[in-house]
Formats: C-alpha cells, structure tokens, sequence
C-alpha cells in the first residue's frame, strides 16, 4: 500500500497538484498552498491507484454505493465503479449536487440509492468539511447510512475532525500540516 501512496505522490509533484501562493478555497478560507486533487483524479495511473486503495475499504464496510460531492468527488467514483466490476465487487456510483437541479427530475442526487443501504463519501480533498458534511446529510436525508469518509487529502483545517465528532470513520491519502507540506498517511 504504502508504495501506491509513493508513487501518487510522485505522480503529484510531476503534475504540479500541489501549488504554493495566495488561494480562496471553497469554504471561502484563505490559505498559502492549494491541492488540486483533479490533477490526480484525472490521470489514468494515480486514478486506477487511488481506486486500489479505497476499493478494499469500500468492500470491507460492506457498503453498496460511493458517492460524494460533484467535481472532486466524480472522477474517483467513475474509476472505483469500474474497478470495482472488474474486481467482482460491484459497487454503485452516485453523484451529490450542491443543489436540487431546478428542472428534469430536480434531482440532489444522481445515481439509483437505494434506501436503506451503506454509502461511503469521497472527495478529493477535505477542508472544512462543509461539502462532505453536505453529502452525508443529503444520503441519510434518502434513507441510507454513511459511516465512512474517505478522501485524497486531508487539509487539517477541522474538517476531518467535525466528521469524525459525528461519528463516522474519516481516513485520507495523505495529510498536510498549516505549511502544506504533504505526509504519506
């Protein structure tokens, strides 16, 4: 496992994922370093490794879905469900909006949840926490239960903190300290 973590890291340097300067992240908190997790998402090698590390979590929890929040979250449910068929594994994608769509069938979630069933939460990248706090209430608001959170990077800006505070099970990538400075977790 740890040699996948490497070699995403590397796959990070060389894409330039990682970038140092003034940034206003989503939750509208400043910060000197941004990751940029599509860098990675979207590179068919650090894709398929992401997707080798969370699938066997996935398959442990028992869960039937994975999910998260659209942007950040779509490129590693894409490859985690096919990885996940390819595997014997099958697993179900789902796509959580910012906001109901206002037209077609006014959707919050895309995909087929079923109630009643396991949901994990992805992310490329958690911050505050705020739009996989927002992803967690809007799959239990269907039914479904959610007790694990995984994500690229874990900022440690509290969100990771609030997550777990709230019960569920939150494990990331890699971490970065106030500096940005990336560690192998």
């Amino acid at each position: 496992m740890i040699d996948k973590k490497k070699r995403i890291l590397e796959i990070a340097v060389q894409k330039k994922a990682l970038e140092f300067g003034n940034f206003t992240l989503t939750s509208g908190e400043t910060s000197s370093y941004y990751f940029d997790g599509r860098k990675l998402t979207l590179d068919p090698e650090a894709s398929y490794l992401i997707s080798e590390i969370f699938l066997p979590v996935v398959v442990a929890s028992g869960a039937k879905f994975i999910g998260g929040p659209t942007v950040g979250a779509d490129p590693i449910v894409g490859s985690m469900i096919s990885l996940s068929f390819k595997n014997k594994t099958p697993i179900s994608g789902l796509i959580i909006r910012k906001e109901t769509k206002s037209h077609g069938q006014q959707n919050l979630i895309e995909g087929s949840p079923v109630r009643g069933e396991s949901v994990i939460i992805v992310d490329d990248t958690c911050s505050t926490g705020g739009s996989l706090i927002h992803s967690i209430a809007a799959v239990e608001k269907l039914g479904c239960s959610v007790n694990t959170v995984l994500c690229i990077l874990d900022r440690n800006m509290g969100g990771s903190d609030k997550i777990k505070a709230s019960g569920y099970k939150f494990s990331s990538i890699f971490s970065t300290n106030s500096s940005g400075e990336l560690n192998i977790n």
